[in-house]
């Protein structure tokens, strides 16, 4: 039987960010990925590097903001991390920030925006409320119908599809073993150890991490947990490329939009439009196919895009695409250990680009007996009365 320290499930940014972490300090990693390393939802977003409050977050209610300032206290490490990436891992990630807009089009919106931005400020992130004409001096390329919009100067994107790849590389020059196309298919705990086995092979380990994205809830039923995560199938689309255009990442206060432009020239467009899941024949969700494209969240998303940057309708449509993330039943990701568990850890739920880097960071550090405050707001440990009848 082989044996390591930890055992990762889940070859996406944060599975391979933590494998560095620990390799780096020392410990023996195995990382199983049942498909491609990057293949989920770390290799299929738009890379936005967005550290203001989320629009979800705002329509939630009063309890639901005040968790979101609690984001925003590990979106100020996020920062820092972002910022070091590129020199730690000696690659070039094409990670850019040069600011981000959240922009609002009615009254109402600007309401919202003086909202956010008191209690981003009151957390200690900085963000400028800028009327429409002063956005339009450092963003000329904005409608006039803007008529506010936040501005963090921090905010900004990276490349997705090489940065997961990247970090697998240095968490294999770090000592770390990477396995793809390994799936786990069965986890037991014995005196505090945990036996991962799959198709020829078995693996003993003192703690075992699961950051398999959408596939969490179904990995952790592996080791008898329920883990209250949910599939959520989005959509993005890109543009032909162009010249530079839009330096920054561009989101909406009240609509779903997320718009930026890559190292390519390409524009990105999304903002959290929905696609629909695929149908399992005996029900539920069928994860293995991709999820389908609604023509009406196409539109919609196309047409938020054009009302704030009107030259988004000079440019043609090259690609369109569905990725499936994960969302817990409170929004807020699940990160941690879990209690009733000793030694399983979850990493799964929303935020996991923006914030993968500092979570994998502070797992690591976790993991090794150091105590990381930052991570109470999204501990496991709030979901532990779902598994009071678990055994």
């Amino acid at each position: 039987m082989e044996r390591a320290d930890v055992a990762i499930i889940g070859g996406g940014l944060i599975g391979c960010a933590t494998a560095w972490r620990l390799a780096q300090a020392g410990a023996s990693v195995a990382l199983f990925e049942a498909g491609e390393l990057n293949a989920g939802a770390s290799g299929q977003n738009a890379g936005s590097l967005h550290f203001q409050i989320e629009r979800r977050f705002l329509e939630g209610s009063e309890s639901l903001t005040g968790e979101a300032a609690c984001i925003v206290a590990l979106s100020r490490l996020a920062v820092e991390d972002w910022r070091g990436i590129e020199d730690a891992l000696g690659v070039d990630l094409h990670v850019s920030m040069r600011g981000g807009l959240m922009v609002a089009e009615t009254a109402g919106e600007v309401a919202l925006l003086e909202r956010k931005a008191a209690v981003e400020a009151q957390q200690g992130l900085s963000v400028e409320t800028l009327d429409g004409d002063a956005a339009r001096s450092i963003a000329p390329y904005l409608s006039p119908a803007i008529l506010a919009a936040n501005f963090s100067r921090d905010e900004g994107h990276s490349d997705p599809r090489i940065l997961t790849p990247a970090l697998a590389a240095a968490a294999q020059a770090a000592g770390a073993t990477v396995r793809s196309r390994t799936r786990v298919e069965r986890i037991t705990r014995e005196q505090g150890r945990f036996t991962l086995q799959g198709e020829g092979w078995t693996l003993a380990a003192d703690r075992t991490l699961v950051a398999a994205g959408a596939w969490s809830a179904g990995v952790s039923a592996l080791a008898n947990l329920h883990m209250p995560l949910y599939p959520v199938p989005l959509m993005m689309n890109a543009t032909a490329r162009t010249a530079p255009i839009v330096p920054h990442l561009i989101q909406h206060v009240g609509r779903r939009l997320s718009l930026k432009q890559t190292h390519s020239g390409n524009l990105l467009i999304g903002g959290g439009w929905p696609s629909r899941l695929a149908q399992a024949p005996g029900g539920g969700f069928d994860l293995s196919r991709p999820a389908e494209l609604l023509p009406a969240s196409l539109a919609g998303n196309l047409r938020a895009a054009v009302d704030v940057v009107p030259r988004v309708a000079r440019l043609d449509l090259i690609r369109s695409w569905t990725g499936v993330t994960a969302v817990s039943a409170d929004q807020l990701p699940i990160v941690g250990e879990v209690p009733r568990m000793p030694g399983m850890w979850v990493a799964a739920g929303g935020s996991a680009f923006t914030l993968g880097l500092t979570f994998a960071r502070l797992l690591a550090e976790s993991m090794a007996g150091k105590v990381a405050p930052e991570l109470a707001v999204v501990s496991p440990a709030r979901f532990e009365h779902l598994n009071g009848f678990m055994g």
